[in-house]
């Protein structure tokens, strides 16, 4: 068949039939209700697997906490006895030393008090002895001969008035003479009983315990606190190790509860532990549980190299020298981040120079013989607070050896960042001394990173910075 035109029209072809029967509303509605409790049966799996996990996690925590009370406990064990055996042994050893020396005391005693004894029984044996010949004598002269009698009764008779036959040795009374004894005092057992009844307690708990470890670049602030109420504490004492098999280190003994570890190494896992002694005690307290502390900020760095500086072996401490060269000292790298605190500690002083100045800035910039310009925030040796090179009205104290400037900042408005230009404003707070100012420091293009640096004009400024 053809058209006006002349082509050929076909009739339409009929649809072709489906293969399979049209689908009821009930039978979707099925399997949109399967589907759904498809989804939600994977949905409960999922929530099983994660409830299972956060269960074994807190099994593994329990067990961990178990094997604590039964590791301390065995450990409290072995001490207690270790050093009651010790205390036995000492108490023993003490007392045979005394012992010893009161039986010296009563044979010096003795021997002294024989001694005159025995020089009387000498002279009274000696004069038995005469006066045994002497009776021998005068019987032989009496009992003799007739032809020689009156010979040996004049012998006899001169030597009997010799002798002094009237004449005798004086002996010491019973009650004039040492009668030795020892004094023991009963009451020793009782101070000893109480003193050993109070001797030693057991706690449940170290009476401090470790509370929060802070990230600074290089270091890391460990605070502690008290756990006993009832302990008054005089001195805390803060250790570290840098592994477990190797032994703890004393790194603080002071009053603060808290201090800043210096000289770590980022990205190393390092184990704390504190203890306190009570006040007037002076034995310490049981260690609080250890810990492990890290800092993943990498520390604060001088740059190596300007020939008016001389820098320590970990390159954060600058000591300002004897060169003529002048300028300012960077930082090695942008290591200052907002949200942290940049803090400069002045360990020794040389002379005050209104141009000197410790700071931060956005960039490095050679030639400068100070921070007091612009993209820069600095305090002057004498207090003086400069921003993007002007002078504040607001000082802080001039610092002093010993003294700490510290530096926090804030983003608060954070505009189109180019290299053209921006709107970039960072809340600043320097603090010196118990005194601070805050102000508003405007960048002309954001900064993720900020240098800090250093100069003075004069030798023998030395300032750690952390």
């Amino acid at each position: 068949m053809r058209g006006p035109s002349g082509a050929e029209v076909r009739p339409p072809r009929p649809a072709a039939a489906s293969s399979l029967p049209p689908r009821l509303p009930m039978e979707a509605a099925a399997e949109a209700e399967v589907r759904l409790l498809l989804q939600e049966a994977r949905e409960s799996i999922e929530a099983a697997r994660s409830y299972r996990r956060e269960l074994q996690q807190r099994l593994r925590g329990l067990h961990q906490a178990r094997e604590q009370i039964k590791d301390s406990a065995t450990s409290t064990r072995d001490v207690l006895e270790q050093h009651f055996s010790d205390l036995k042994g000492t108490l023993k050893k003490l007392l045979d030393e005394r012992l010893t020396s009161l039986l010296q005391e009563v044979d010096v005693i003795e021997q002294e008090s024989i001694k005159p004894l025995d020089e009387c029984q000498k002279l009274i044996e000696h004069g038995v002895s005469t006066a045994d010949d002497l009776l021998r004598e005068g019987e032989s002269a009496v009992d003799g001969d007739v032809g020689q009698q009156n010979e040996k009764l004049c012998n006899f008779t001169k030597k009997a008035l010799h002798i002094q036959l009237d004449s005798l040795p004086e002996v010491p009374s019973l009650v004039d003479v040492p009668c030795l004894s020892a004094q023991l005092d009963d009451c020793l057992l009782t101070i000893l009983k109480n003193q050993i009844f109070r001797h030693g307690t057991v706690a449940s708990r170290p009476p401090v315990q470790l509370e929060e470890f802070v990230e600074k670049p290089g270091g890391i602030l460990v605070r502690w606190c008290k756990v006993d109420e009832d302990f008054s504490a005089q001195d805390y004492r803060l250790q570290f190790r840098k592994s477990p098999g190797s032994p703890f280190e004393d790194v603080y003994v002071g009053s603060e509860p808290e201090f800043l570890v210096l000289h770590m190494d980022p990205h190393v896992d390092y184990q704390f532990r504190v203890c306190a002694r009570g006040d007037g005690r002076q034995e310490w307290s049981p260690w609080s549980v250890a810990q492990t502390g890290r800092t993943t900020l990498v520390p604060h760095e001088w740059t190596a190299g300007l020939e008016g500086y001389s820098l320590s072996s970990r390159r954060n401490i600058a000591l300002r020298n004897d060169s003529q060269s002048c300028g300012v000292l960077y930082s090695k790298a942008p290591t200052y981040f907002c949200g942290q605190t940049l803090t400069f500690r002045i360990e020794t002083v040389g002379q005050p120079d209104r141009r000197d100045s410790l700071g931060v800035c956005a960039e490095q910039r050679n030639g400068d013989e100070s921070l007091q310009r612009d993209q820069a925030v600095c305090v002057s040796t004498n207090g003086a607070v400069f921003v993007n090179g002007k002078e504040m009205t607001n000082q802080l104290p001039a610092v002093t050896s010993g003294s700490t400037v510290t530096f926090d900042m804030e983003v608060v408005q954070f505009g189109p960042c180019s290299n053209e230009g921006g709107n970039f404003k960072l809340r600043v707070t320097i603090s010196s001394n118990n005194r601070e100012v805050v102000f508003d420091w405007v960048l002309d293009q954001c900064c993720g990173s900020l240098y800090f640096g250093c100069s003075f004009s004069y030798p023998g400024w030395k300032v750690l910075v952390f």
